[in-house]
């Protein structure tokens, strides 16, 4: 794992020279899509679960709205044989960002946002993990910085997430699991090609680093996973990312400590019309 990790970094630094991307794969930035654009995505998740054989699967379906240049919205549902012996829908989510900061001069910005979400699952919590991407039903709110300086974009968040469960209204859990949880990423991610732009229709590819973690706020339930990636951008708007996400430590139940990600998602743009006067 550690080679692997100081491979990348070493990637990393060496494309100094090249334009970088904050289209992160495993998180969000400050940025929103562009205003009055839609973009459809379908991710697939293959985790790597222990306590069942071969890999489990999840599919999510996503529609993203900029609705102005602050604010965008997403909606998106899962299905998956995770919590099943076969495919089946298991949860939706809604999420909203509010882009309120932003600081803009010649090759390089910075911006803040804050977001919130929440989730609805048709089952039962089962690991200690929190998530809302299919495993739980919850709500959670954060705020994101996101930093472009020349040629390298970083991208920071946190937030607080509350998931509710039956086994929370039991004195017999009470203790046992958290609740309530910190999340946090820090990403970086360059472009590599092409070395010269030249047009929308050039092949862009792109490469990430994330850092992802949680930090249970009662039992003190703990992970950080590596999610290296890399991005594929066609004619400026179909990107095909690829990432997979390492356990590095945990103290916890999870679902699975390596998974693999495929995602597929394309804009389109000035669809939603401002209404003439």
């Amino acid at each position: 794992m550690v080679y692997r990790v100081i491979i990348l970094i070493g990637v990393l630094l060496l494309g100094r020279n090249l334009q970088a991307q904050e289209l992160y794969v495993f998180s969000d930035p400050a940025s929103n899509i562009p205003a009055r654009s839609l973009t459809a995505k379908l991710g697939m998740r293959l985790a790597d679960s222990e306590a069942a054989t071969g890999l489990k699967q999840r599919y999510q379906p996503e529609i993203m709205a900029g609705l102005n240049k602050h604010l965008m919205v997403r909606v998106s549902t899962t299905f998956s044989d995770i919590y099943s012996q076969h495919l089946q829908w298991e949860s939706a989510k809604a999420y909203l960002k509010w882009r309120f900061y932003t600081s803009d001069a010649l090759h390089r910005h910075f911006r803040l946002a804050a977001f919130a979400d929440v989730a609805y699952a048709d089952h039962s919590m089962n690991y200690e993990e929190m998530s809302l991407d299919g495993d739980n039903t919850g709500i959670q709110a954060g705020i994101i910085a996101t930093q472009l300086v020349h040629k390298l974009a970083v991208s920071g968040s946190a937030s607080l997430m509350r998931v509710f469960d039956e086994k929370f209204k039991s004195n017999l859990h009470h203790g046992m699991h958290d609740q309530n949880a910190l999340a946090y990423n820090f990403s970086i991610g360059y472009l590599l090609l092409p070395r010269t732009y030249s047009g929308y229709d050039q092949v862009n590819l792109n490469i990430y680093l994330e850092i992802l973690g949680m930090k249970g706020l009662e039992k003190g339930g703990y992970y950080i996973d590596l999610g290296p990636s890399f991005q594929l951008i066609f004619a400026s708007a179909t990107k095909l990312n690829l990432g997979a996400r390492f356990e590095t430590v945990s103290n916890i139940e999870r679902l699975a400590g390596n998974s693999y990600y495929l995602s597929v998602e394309t804009s389109f743009l000035n669809v939603l019309k401002a209404r003439s006067k």
